[in-house]
């Protein structure tokens, strides 16, 4: 009976109206059918439906359905995935309710631009700095059940770079919208049968709807493969970003509903902010070692330079990490057949940081002025993965998938400042183990089910290992968790609409807490335990008669997320809700093509959201829709124009797009939950490209 329920959901959903295309990126207008996606080649299987997991997929029309600048917007279509984007500097990704307490940023999800890890050692995880429009696809692997990635917790993310097409390219785009928005990528490509080059760069400036808010953003990367062969490429990537964003900071209920643009006062009488220079290089060998067996082996480095003044303090850190990882994946002839993967990782975060004293209030209202050194430290993370995967093909339409994956890490603290107070501190966590185990059955070409248990584990972020006197805490440990998973992926109608569904339940122990001891300042514990249990529901559908072209999409996620056994300064918090992640969230939408022109509509729900712990208080509920038009057209042989213009948040809904969880309020203070979302806006775009 839950099976057939189940079903009804996911045939009533694939109705709903989602796009899954965009102008100027989509298939031809004559295809009929839904095309196969094909996932990232680091998987045994190397497609969709033939991997034993829920893996959502954004391809780059999918990324861009909107206006080119903010990747959260395509990644809340996801189910079981929600974005919080406060600014364009400051986010959080959650997936399935993992990272959803974290304070400010990403931990707990591994991500990879490439072969290059996102990632840092401190487990610090940034997305959104990437050029959307240089992104082919991005592939959202949910809960630990990839042991080659590391097995976080939430799970990973792999962003895969644009790939130059054959020939000679030249692109140039550009988007205008409101509050002074503005972002122009240029892109050069060749391609020839050996070797392959991307240039693409890209300038973002938006003035901000807030105060104190503006933000700065520019970037190039290069990208491309040498020596080309059937058997061999060497694949190459970097990316340099430099970024300037102001802090407005979370506000109270109060100024939330009442005047959202107001910044927190203490951040606009600092006029804090962000800036950093970071820069990243990897490359990648692939090569046939013998015809059964295959090798891709790949270097890393990543350094930031970034500087941050803060009401509290000014932080300045500098950061370089490096790495090397290895894999062979192959087949084995015995009497039943066996795909492998087997490989390393090893990676090195070198991190030196010092805060000085903020005199901003005897600056006269002019913003920060660095005082005198407060602290100074460095730290060093040393981490190895060893992992492995097996594919055993147990009978015809049944496989079996196995892996592991062995992490152990360690790292040194010193304090260098103040002087009198210098030490070195060591420390190193146990070896954790995450085993994983799936069943896969096919019972024929067009429906795949899938079941699948598995460990997964979080490092703490560098905040979180240290004390409030900045002494190592050899009290807190890693995040550990189990998922129990099944799942099913079918095309039906002629492979005209695809389904997925997914169960899910998931408990976490040690959990990490960040626990304020300041003003936006936090310390991290071990406090107990989470419960995640949900269901995801997707589809997608492709309609086409002469002219016409109609894509519905929609998305579904249905959760209960809550503490088993945590307790808090002497106060019981199980059984209740998790604070920061919604039950329930849902999106939809709907494109419509005719020849040139296209025509596209997205919504996107999300339920009240538990704001602290104890849960007395909630945010609302709500629901935005964005829409967009637009038309293709060649102006003369193999130049390309096209152009579009979109409307987002078309109802002017007052919402908080991010919040953060466990705010407390100093004083007479209200507690400052809430990141308001942008009221209604809109864009323009301009695009031309031309192949040589």
């Amino acid at each position: 009976m839950t099976i057939k329920i189940l079903f009804n959901l996911l045939t009533i959903s694939s109705i709903l109206l989602f796009p899954n295309m965009l102008q100027g990126q989509r298939d031809s207008i004559s295809a009929t059918r839904l095309s196969e996606v094909v996932i990232s080649s680091y998987h045994i299987n190397d497609s969709l439906m033939n991997a034993p997991a829920s893996v959502g997929i954004l391809t780059a029309a999918e990324l861009q359905r909107n206006n080119n600048t903010d990747i959260s917007m395509a990644m809340n279509m996801i189910s079981g995935v929600q974005m919080q984007s406060a600014t364009f500097n400051t986010n959080r990704i959650s997936i399935r309710g993992i990272g959803a307490r974290t304070p400010y940023g990403t931990n707990k999800i591994r991500a990879f631009f490439g072969n290059i890890p996102l990632t840092s050692g401190d487990s610090e995880t940034t997305i959104e700095d990437l050029d959307i429009e240089n992104l082919q696809q991005v592939e959202i692997i949910k809960g630990p059940l990839s042991s080659v990635y590391g097995a976080g917790l939430g799970g990973a993310i792999l962003l895969t770079p644009g790939r130059s097409p054959a020939g000679n390219l030249a692109s140039i785009s550009t988007t205008h919208g409101s509050w002074g928005l503005m972002k122009t990528t240029a892109r050069v490509s060749t391609a020839s049968e050996k070797a392959n080059l991307s240039v693409n760069y890209h300038n973002m400036k938006f003035d901000g709807w807030r105060e104190n808010s503006s933000y700065q953003r520019e970037g190039v990367t290069l990208s491309g493969e040498l020596f080309k062969s059937e058997k061999s490429r060497l694949t190459y990537l970097g990316n340099y970003t430099y970024m300037k964003a102001f802090i407005p900071s979370s506000i109270d209920r109060e100024t939330f509903e009442n005047n959202p643009q107001e910044a927190a006062f203490t951040w606009k009488a600092a006029q804090g902010f962000e800036q950093y220079d970071s820069y990243m290089g990897g490359l990648s060998y692939e090569f046939d070692v013998s015809p059964s067996i295959k090798n891709t082996t790949s270097v890393f480095v990543n350094h930031k330079i970034s500087n941050e003044p803060r009401p509290f303090d000014i932080l300045r850190q500098n950061t370089t990490a490096y790495g090397a990882r290895t894999q062979f994946a192959g087949r084995l002839k015995f009497t039943l057949p066996i795909s492998y993967i087997i490989g390393a990782e090893y990676f090195r975060d070198g991190f030196s940081g010092q805060t000085l004293e903020n005199l901003y209030q005897d600056n006269n209202g002019m913003g920060s002025v660095t005082g005198g050194q407060l602290t100074g430290t460095t730290q060093d993370r040393v981490f190895y993965n060893v992992f492995a995967q097996a594919n055993v093909a147990l009978a015809e339409k049944l496989d079996l998938r196995a892996g592991i994956n062995l992490n152990r890490t360690n790292f040194e603290l010193r304090t260098e400042f103040p002087a009198d107070q210098s030490r070195t501190e060591s420390y190193r966590y146990d070896a954790i183990w995450a085993p994983q185990v799936s069943l896969l059955y096919t019972p024929n070409r067009y429906t795949t089910l899938y079941a699948s248990a598995s460990r997964g584990f979080s490092l703490p972020a560098i905040e979180e290992t240290l004390t409030p006197e900045g002494s190592i805490n050899t009290g807190i440990k890693p995040e550990t968790g189990y998922n129990l998973e099944v799942g099913a992926k079918m095309y039906l109608l002629n492979k005209k609409l695809y389904i997925e569904s997914a169960v899910y339940r998931m408990l976490i122990t040690d959990l990490l807490v960040a626990r304020r001891i300041g003003d936006d300042q936090y310390v991290g514990v071990n406090a107990g335990q989470t419960l995640h249990q949900g269901i995801e529901l997707s589809s997608r559908y492709n309609w086409q008669k002469l002219n016409w072209r109609i894509e519905p999409f929609a998305a579904l996620s249905l959760g209960k997320y809550e503490f088993a056994d945590f307790v808090s300064d002497d106060i019981d918090y199980s059984g209740n809700e998790l604070a920061g992640v919604p039950s329930t969230k849902a999106s939809a939408g709907l494109i419509v093509y005719w020849k040139q022109l296209f025509i596209s509509g997205t919504y996107n729900f999300v339920g009240a959201v538990p704001l602290n712990d104890g849960n007395t208080a909630y945010s609302e509920q709500y629901a935005v829709t964005d829409i967009k038009t637009g038309f293709e057209f060649m102006a003369i042989p193999n130049l390309t124009f096209d152009v579009a213009a979109g409307i987002n948040n078309l109802g002017n809904e007052r919402y908080a797009s991010m919040i953060l969880p466990n705010a407390t309020g100093f004083g007479n203070s209200q507690p400052r939950y809430y990141y308001p979302g942008l009221p209604i806006n809109y864009y323009f775009q301009l695009r031309f490209r031309y192949l040589l």
